[in-house]
């Protein structure tokens, strides 16, 4: 079993051993690997254009219009790369909550984290998708690793086993992407997981909206947060596999309601209970959609 200590261990670029790991194990040529790699870099920045041009409202009315929104509005904080990664990732998961096409990476849920994290910087450096294979590589070798020990299932381990597990893989491919060590890579990752400890998995009306669009935003940002203090040199105190071992054990100990029931958290509120009801009461005159409270 690949842990992250083989992967910090490995030789540099950690991706093309993980690369070889991988052929091994399926019998895959690599070229064939890379091919595929890049076919869903490609439908991942197909989901992000197609949510950005998009205000269409989710068949629950409650997200659709976010990304666009925070695309076209002016960049007052003066910040390119933050916009462009947080729009990014909440253009994927709007197309989720429309039933667009998608790249669930590692989940439908997490599918924005990534895009918008490692394509959010490629574009705002000007990098293209060509060299983004290796990072994503990469991406897909942590992911492995944590599965290995860890849930990715919000239902299993709370929103931290997916949106953790995302950041983690998109924090470890930014730091290849910009020439990181195999060291600093699982670092990143390591960082990104231990911040996202204990996180719950409350979706209002069990749907994958809210909180999870505005969140995917925030944990792209949370990625590369991670992926600049492992380019720094900075490192995870507690060792990689101890930070995964831990984020196991509380997801083992958080309890049902806060693990994708909708029975705790943001969806228990009185403004969730009022959406739910709302969903559920739904008829044919409203064609699908509801009516958000005001307060």
């Amino acid at each position: 079993m690949t842990t992250l200590d083989d992967i910090l261990n490995a030789p540099a670029p950690a991706s093309e051993w993980i690369l070889a790991q991988d052929c091994a194990e399926t019998g895959l040529h690599p070229d064939d690997i890379r091919a595929e790699m890049l076919r869903r870099i490609r439908e991942m920045r197909d989901s992000i254009q197609r949510g950005l041009n998009s205000d269409a409202r989710s068949i629950t009315g409650m997200v659709g219009w976010n990304a666009k929104g925070l695309w076209d509005a002016p960049d007052v904080l003066g910040a390119p790369v933050l916009k462009r990664v947080q729009a990014y990732a909440m253009a994927v998961n709007e197309e989720n909550a429309r039933m667009g096409r998608i790249v669930a990476a590692p989940t439908a849920g997490s599918a924005g984290t990534i895009p918008g994290a490692l394509i959010g910087v490629a574009d705002h450096l000007g990098i293209g998708d060509e060299q983004l294979v290796n990072p994503m590589i990469l991406a897909a070798g942590i992911g492995k690793a944590i599965s290995k020990r860890m849930f990715i299932s919000g239902a299993a381990g709370g929103c931290q086993a997916e949106i953790g597990s995302s950041a983690a893989m998109a924090a470890a491919a930014i730091v290849e992407l910009m020439g990181g060590t195999p060291r600093a890579a699982v670092h990143a990752a390591s960082m990104a997981l231990m911040n996202t400890i204990g996180l719950v998995c409350d979706p209002v009306g069990g749907y994958v909206e809210v909180p999870c669009v505005s969140r995917n935003a925030f944990y792209a940002v949370h990625a590369v947060s991670a992926a600049q203090l492992a380019l720094a040199q900075l490192e995870s105190f507690i060792p990689p596999d101890e930070v995964l071992g831990a984020m196991a054990s509380v997801g083992r100990m958080m309890p049902a309601a806060l693990r994708e029931t909708a029975d705790g958290g943001l969806a228990q509120t009185p403004t969730g209970l009022a959406v739910t009801a709302r969903m559920e009461g739904k008829d044919g005159d409203s064609g699908g959609m509801i009516e958000l409270p005001l307060a």
